[in-house]
């Protein structure tokens, strides 16, 4: 029991070792990768060779397969040269398979020293992020050797025995099972290692090996169809007619299995060199048949998997490009174009809202109210997102970002409903009634909608560029607008007094919106916190020092004193 436990052990440390080099290589070069992918499919050469470069990189071909049928789903790869740069990607981690099969364990103690002295010293830097990568790949090596040590006792148990004795004769068996194990393990990398040991070993024979090898690869194309079950049909295309060459490439290979054991045992291979370069070599040969026939594959992927009637969503997100999370500077940056989407439709609902309360347009108040449906689905779509990004890759830079880009969604959701409250108010308290504002009324509404707008384009670019003027400048302009919150409110009092029947009639509402409207500005005003905190020159409070007889009054609203209006919360 205890030698099963350790032959478990080394299996899971070797799909250890393999996720945290990939993630470590998509943390540190992600970005540089995937522009290579995306420059380098104007034909199937160079498609095949950055294919090949990012997997020999990322040791994952389904890492590569995920980044790339990201991209053909958002329009920016075509299938045909995605598929091209799928079949570099299957030669790049054979290639990867083979450098690790050599005989390295002298050199895992190196790397996972070396590793672990710069992920601790230095572990939110570059250099923490490359002892990661070292980690993985010393951990990949002493998983190697703990397997080989684990399965010696094994070999002449008569249960075991009996359990691979199952293995042999039957290629389909041996296909299956592999291919359930790369799923499993999440890495046909690791499967090919495992059952190289388990040939060197003897535990299983070398035709029963190679079969294994093919259900690993068969397993490497499943996996990619499952990873992008939820994806759009131009995305799932590419995973699909990978795993098309694949089926195609073992069904081709499965009558020759004999053939290359025994051709194997000829030339005086070891079991586990015959593995990997049967590895190699499927994939090679694989990629020479196929890769001048990747347009017909696309076609047939195409057919299969047709794009469905254009349908201009626009609370579909656009760029949460769930390839990018192991990459945190360009998962929060797909956040943040989402966000500025968010910042559009409030745009465009705040315009609209004038319309509304001006001409009493009931029609364009149900549409803008509908508006804010997308603007809630935007928000959770963006939050679910940046939940899935690993906080312990972030930096501290990249935790700032992310938490400044959750607080502006949150704002941002919060005025599209105040937005919609407005809207509804305006239905039922005025439309409905027939009522209007008074001729001057009307005009404070129309100066404090203007100045919203252009906060809110104000606070659009503090949030894109963090520039520390222009925070200044959008805290200046929330002191100015509580005065005039003010100033107007006391206005319309006047007019009350005046026996003005259109301010008689919709008081109520009157103060209410002009209320509402200095709120959505305090909450655009948010943006300019956290980057004059960090340059030093917010107030840490708003109290007025009192006389010595006073004892004080913290009022929200209190105007702050002269010379400070920019520093003000």
């Amino acid at each position: 029991m205890q030698t099963l436990l350790n032959l478990l052990a080394g299996v899971a440390l070797l799909v250890w070792g393999t996720h945290n080099v990939r993630t470590g290589i998509l943390r540190l070069f992600g970005g540089e990768l995937r522009r290579l992918l995306r420059r380098s499919v104007k034909n199937r050469g160079t498609a095949f060779l950055a294919g090949l470069v990012v997997t020999g990189l990322l040791q994952s071909s389904t890492a590569t397969a995920l980044i790339v049928a990201a991209f053909a789903g958002q329009g920016l790869i075509a299938t045909a040269p995605a598929l091209a740069v799928m079949l570099g990607a299957d030669v790049g981690t054979s290639l990867v398979t083979l450098v690790l099969s050599f005989e390295l364990n002298w050199l895992a103690p190196i790397l996972i020293v070396t590793g672990v002295t710069l992920f601790l010293r230095r572990q939110d830097t570059a250099y923490g992020r490359f002892g990661r990568i070292l980690i993985g790949l010393g951990l990949i090596l002493f998983a190697l050797q703990w397997i080989r040590t684990a399965t010696q006792p094994m070999v002449e148990a008569a249960g075991v025995k009996v359990l691979f004795s199952t293995l042999t004769g039957d290629v389909l068996l041996d296909i299956l099972v592999a291919a359930l194990a790369a799923v499993a393990f999440y890495s046909s990398l690791a499967v090919v290692l495992l059952v190289a040991t388990l040939a060197s070993l003897h535990v299983i024979a070398l035709p029963v090996a190679l079969g294994l090898v093919l259900g690993a690869n068969l397993g490497s194309g499943l996996l990619g169809m499952l990873s992008t079950l939820k994806s759009e049909p131009e995305a799932r295309r590419v995973t699909l007619g990978n795993f098309l060459f694949k089926l195609i490439g073992c069904a081709l290979a499965i009558p020759l299995i004999g053939h290359a054991a025994a051709l194997a045992q000829r030339a005086g291979l070891p079991p586990a060199t015959a593995v990997v370069v049967f590895h190699l070599s499927f994939n090679l040969i694989l990629a020479a048949l196929f890769v001048g026939f990747t347009n017909r594959i696309a076609a047939v992927a195409e057919r299969l998997l047709p794009s469905p009637p254009a349908a201009n969503d626009p609370s579909r997100p656009r760029h949460l490009d769930p390839s990018a999370l192991d990459t945190p500077a360009l998962a929060i940056g797909n956040a943040a174009r989402e966000t500025l989407r968010i910042a559009d439709v409030i745009e465009e609902m705040l315009r609209g809202m004038l319309v509304v309360l001006r001409d009493n347009d009931r029609e364009v108040a149900g549409r803008l109210s509908k508006r804010d449906d997308i603007v809630d689905k935007l928000y959770t779509a963006i939050k679910l997102y940046l939940s899935q990004a690993s906080r312990g890759a972030l930096s501290e830079r990249e935790s700032r970002r992310l938490a400044d880009i959750v607080s502006f969604t949150i704002n941002l959701e919060q005025i599209g409903d105040i937005i919609e409250r407005i809207l509804e108010d305006a239905v039922e308290r005025k439309i409905d009634k027939g009522r209007r504002f008074s001729e001057a009324g009307m005009a404070e509404i129309t100066d404090l909608h203007g100045r919203l707008v252009g906060n809110l384009q104000l606070a659009t670019s503090v949030f894109l560029n963090g520039d520390d003027k222009s925070a200044r400048e959008l805290l200046a302009q929330k002191v100015l607008f509580r005065d005039l919150e003010r100033k107007y409110a006391e206005a319309h009092l006047a007019r009350l007094a005046g026996n003005t029947i259109e301010s008689i009639e919709t008081s109520s509402l009157h103060l209410d919106l002009i209320s509402d409207l200095r709120r959505i500005n305090s909450h655009l005003c948010t943006v300019a916190y956290p980057i004059l905190e960090e340059a030093g020159v917010l107030a840490r409070t708003r109290l007025i020092e009192p006389p010595p007889d006073d004892p004080g009054d913290l009022a929200d609203d209190a105007p702050p004193p002269p010379g400070r209006a920019s520093r003000a919360l």
